[in-house]
């Protein structure tokens, strides 16, 4: 009777590890699988994009924990076109105005200007999301010093305004906008900023102010009156530096259809205002069979609007691209006017840069020296991109006096799109966005 029992016992307890053995490596399959999903898709929620791309590795939630940052943006749609969203059930259902060309007017987006809701991005920086990804991009410290320069009562644009310390290092240089607005970061790059005095000085054609023992206050605005109103130039500089990799695809052609669009509306609604220069540039990876494709600047509307035509998306292959050489090769190999009413580089992309210590320090420099030229960089982020991307592209944008446009899924159009983590926005089709941007940036406020 003993030997039976032990029988049994002995049956159930090998019964027992062939069960336990059986559902470890059903979990393992399950896990497994899950992993290769996660890996070829990329989310459109900020909690599950920091999930899959947590490269600083902080294992703590994005928004969940800081009032600013938490808050879901308010998103306002009622100036849509609901007869121009799309269902994209497949490649056939793409609506085209002739051949193969989209229609322009498609593609929806949101604007948003962290230099004008300062008191936000203060409280997005300060958050664990702003603790993980400053310091991930090297960005270190964005105490700023906004400096608004009038002649005779009237906004004096492209003013050179310079920050620099008592032995003569340079802090920071950044040049006004239209509205005579210019933003300057001296502590962007420095790790340690602790706190200084500096010399200011604003040179404006021919005049000049200089001001001694300025410190930065948070909050402060300058008010600097010339002696004299300034003419403005009436130059326009626009250049579009577009993403045309392989992921890009769902989105390109409609992209293109866009730009065409508003360089042809910008075009013609300043031409008897502005004299109007663009040039369209293109990138991949380093290992594909371009990395960058630029083209000058040209007055030739006609011939830009080609440039665009002419681009498809293949390449790339891992998630980062080339968009330090292309960053590069935009700021530092091109004509840009010496003299001009705004400089606008548009950044299209759904990628980052190679995260290397060496391409970091290059963003670090190209930022700086596109805030010197006055430069505004505005990046334009489409679907794929992630929170650490978003980071950067806002970083770049606040720096240089941009602002952050972010594609969104109301079009329907593409893969999923990262909620931005902003206040209340107006959703506008892409087309009609731009050209409000552009329109804002060659005026006055």
């Amino acid at each position: 009777m003993i030997a039976k029992v032990q029988r049994l016992v002995f049956l159930f307890m090998l019964m027992a590890v062939v069960l336990l053995q059986a559902c470890s490596s059903s979990g393992g399959e399950r896990k497994a699988d899950h992993e290769s999903s996660a890996a070829s898709t990329k989310s459109s929620t900020r909690e599950d994009s920091k999930a899959a791309n947590d490269t600083a590795a902080s294992g703590e939630a994005a928004h969940t924990d800081e009032a600013a940052a938490a808050e879901e943006p308010t998103v306002k749609t009622e100036n849509l076109d609901s007869s121009k969203e799309v269902e994209m059930d497949g490649a056939s259902d793409e609506p085209r105005s002739n051949g193969n060309e989209p229609n322009a007017g498609i593609l929806t987006a949101g604007e948003w200007d962290d230099n004008m809701e300062w008191t936000r991005w203060n409280d997005l920086m300060q958050s664990r999301e702003g603790g993980e990804y400053m310091p991930y991009w090297k960005f270190h410290d964005f105490r700023r010093l906004e400096v608004r320069v009038t002649g005779a009562g009237k906004p004096v644009a492209d003013a050179v305004v310079t920050l620099s310390r008592g032995n003569g290092q340079n802090g920071w240089t950044a040049r006004t906008n239209a509205s005579g607005t210019a933003y300057l970061f001296p502590y962007l790059f420095v790790e340690q900023g602790g706190s200084a005095k500096y010399s200011l000085k604003v040179t404006a054609g021919q005049q000049r102010k200089q001001f001694e023992n300025v410190e930065l206050k948070q909050g402060r605005v300058m008010e600097i009156k010339m002696d004299e109103a300034t003419k403005p130039s009436d130059l326009v500089d626009l250049m579009l530096v577009v993403d045309t990799t392989g992921s890009m695809s769902d989105e390109l052609h409609y992209l293109e259809a866009e730009l065409k669009d508003v360089v042809t509306r910008v075009a013609k609604d300043n031409q008897n205002q502005l004299d109007l220069r663009i040039s369209p540039n293109f990138y991949r990876d380093i290992y594909d069979d371009y990395t960058v494709k630029p083209y000058p600047f040209t007055r030739n509307v006609d011939e830009a609007v080609r440039q665009i035509a002419d681009q498809e998306a293949f390449g790339g292959g891992d998630f980062p691209e080339a968009v330090e050489e292309a960053v590069e090769d935009a700021i530092d190999n091109h004509e840009w006017s010496q003299e001009a009413l705004a400089r606008l580089l548009f950044l299209v992309m759904d990628a980052p840069p190679h995260h290397e210590k060496s391409v970091v320090e290059q963003m670090q420099r190209l930022t700086e020296r596109a805030a010197e030229e006055g430069i505004r960089i505005i990046p334009v982020a489409s679907s794929g991109v992630d929170i650490a991307t978003e980071h950067l592209m806002r970083y770049m944008a606040v720096a240089t006096g941009g602002t952050y446009i972010f594609l969104t899924d109301h079009s329907g159009v593409g893969n999923g799109h990262l909620k931005p983590a902003v206040g209340e926005y107006e959703v506008l089709p892409l087309n009609d966005l731009l050209v409000n941007i552009i329109n804002r940036y060659c005026r006055a406020a």
